[in-house]
Formats: C-alpha cells, structure tokens, sequence
C-alpha cells in the first residue's frame, strides 16, 4: 500500500521523494535551527538508552547553542576594545587592548571553556563503555563474555585459541550502554598464522579500551589503561586465585558476576555524562579546543594587532564550531544519518 502511494506520489509534477534527512537540513540552511541543535537531533534519532535521549534532547533544544551566543558577544565586545586601541590609540580614554582587565577577561572564558572540554565526551555516551576481557588462552574470558552480554555469543572450548578473532557486542546495563569485547588468549607461542593475528588484535583492544577485565597473572596487563584484576573460574578446585584481585568469580556459577556488573555499572556512570547535561562530540571537541588556545594566545601577547588576530580566531573557531563556516562535506555525512526526509 505504502508504495503505491508513493508511485502515485512520484507520477505527479514537481513531486520526488525526499533525500535522506533533507527538511532537517533545509532547517538548518533558512537558520531556524544551527550545526549543535541538528546534531543533537540526529544523535536523538538514534538514541537507544534513556542516557544518549535525555543527551540528545538538551543538545538538540538548544541550551549548549545559547552558550555559544553567549561567548561569542564576549568575544565581541574585547574584539571591540582592542579594535579601538588599535583606531584610536591616540585618545587618553580609550583602552589601548594591553590592559589587565582585558587580559583576565581573555582568561576567564578560557577557563570556562576549558571545564567544559574536560567533561565526558559524547562518544563514550553513543557507544558505551569499552570493556575489554584480556588474558592468556582458557583463562574463562569468553565464557564471562557470555554471562556480561547475556547470550552465547562467544564459542567457548576447553583448547587453547579457540577464539581467534575480535567479537564485539553492545548491550545495556541498568540503562547505561556498554560495549564488551572478547579477544584471543595472549600467548607468545601462538599456534599460526590465524592465531597471531587475533593475538595483535587483541593487543590493540586492550591498548584502547576505557576498562580492561584482565584474567592473566597479577600486573602482567596492558599499561596505560584502568585494568580490573580479575580471577575467574574460582569454581574449579585446581584454580589458583591472584593476590589482591578486584575481583574473584565463576561464570558458570554465576558467583562474583552480580558484584561486577554493579562495579562497572557504578565506573560508567562516573565516566558518562550527567543524565540530561550536553555532551560535546569529536568535532565539537576540537572546534572548542582551538577556541580556547586562540584566548590562551591571546593573554600571553600584548601588542594590540596581535591580540585583535587572537580574538578573530576565536571566534572564526565558534562559527565553525556552529556550522556558520563552509562546512558542506560534513553536512553531508551528518544529515546522511537522518531517515528519508526527516
């Protein structure tokens, strides 16, 4: 029935069906909504957690967008002092732009700015956090893998390198979002080819993971990254435990496994934003940290043309950051996320 409608539809003039988030877009180019406020929309679009809708929806309504306004008539109004010290240098009642009070004022947005790029980042909020199972071969990494992400997803066997490759599943955990990975055992004498390449790319994992549940001997995980000591298969009689493990649990008995869920759940939620608070994305991350060196720039100069360059770049970074710049390659790809015509 749907599409005999749209044949129908398509057969009258000047109609043709709607390119993939295209009324979003058209919004976006008459200025009744900017860059921040679509993304936050696309972002709600594919919300599956109650924590990346209440994200989504106070980006898309705007409230990270009036920040913005907000910071850009600051920068407005210095770029306006300086630019009269600059014009009219000579007149004893104008700020020549070098003064204290500009310079601490150039420094106090940075600040803001700065409290905000230290805030939990969207990507961990979309994706969920990253828990990798590490260790040596026939450690129980897969069958632990199976119990956190709730199905038998991962084939588990009693010979070593029975998992070669990377197996990634996304699941929710009291509503926060996760994404666990098993990887190959680590060993030095792989079996093959096969095997070594699994083994590489469970290194990899391990090295950018936000946790790592490490099943191998006590301090022999990746460094670098928060690692969870873990002895598991605490079940059977010839299991020697780790001293001072985080953890001590049987998949098979389910034993430990509650208190772990719990743990990570309690890790996430201080690693993820606040329910409800904006969460910046890559592209808003670096547009805002290249804002914030252009005002640190600036409270280290003090000749006048210089500093005026500082706050012009400033506030060429917020434009960019608000899609008020040539951005149209990147507007492709966001609105390309949209459904047909929405």
């Amino acid at each position: 029935m749907v599409a005999a409608v749209e044949d129908v539809l398509a057969g009258l003039p000047g109609l043709r069906a709607a390119e993939a988030g295209e009324f979003t877009r058209r919004a976006f180019l008459n200025g009744r909504i900017d860059l921040a406020e679509a993304e936050g929309l696309a972002d709600l679009l594919e919300a599956e957690t109650e924590l990346q809708r209440r994200a989504a929806l106070a980006m898309a309504g705007g409230s990270f967008s009036r920040l913005i306004d907000a910071w850009r008539e600051r920068l407005l109004r210095l770029s306006a002092q300086v630019e009269a010290a600059l014009d009219f240098s000579d007149e004893d009642d104008v700020d020549d732009g070098r003064t204290s009070e500009c310079v601490v004022k150039c420094g106090a947005l940075a600040g803001e700015i700065s409290e905000w790029l230290v805030r939990p980042r969207a990507e961990v909020l979309r994706e969920g956090l990253r828990v990798v199972l590490a260790g040596p071969p026939n450690a129980g990494k897969s069958t632990l893998f199976n119990v956190l992400v709730g199905s038998e997803a991962a084939i588990t066997a009693a010979s070593p390198g029975t998992t070669r490759d990377v197996l990634v599943r996304s699941v929710a955990l009291d509503g926060i979002p996760f994404c666990f990975v098993d990887t190959a055992g680590l060993r030095e004498d792989s079996a093959g080819e096969v095997e070594a390449v699994g083994i590489a790319r469970a290194r990899t994992e391990a090295a950018g993971a936000d946790v790592v549940l490490w099943l191998g001997g006590k301090g022999e995980g990746p460094v670098g990254v928060p690692v969870w000591e873990v002895t598991a298969q605490c079940d059977r009689p010839d299991r020697v435990g780790k001293v001072g493990a985080h953890f001590l649990l049987s998949a098979l008995t389910g034993e430990g496994v509650a208190g772990l869920r719990a743990a990570l759940v309690a890790h996430a939620r201080g690693a993820m934003p606040v329910p409800g608070e904006v969460a910046l994305n890559a592209r808003q991350h670096e547009h805002l940290a290249s804002v914030r060196s252009a005002l640190e720039a600036a409270t280290s100069l003090f000749d006048p043309v210089l500093v005026a360059e500082c706050l012009r770049s400033a506030r060429s970074g917020l434009d960019r950051l608000m899609g008020q710049t040539g951005t149209e390659d990147m507007l492709d790809t966001l609105f390309g996320r949209f459904c047909i015509g929405k």
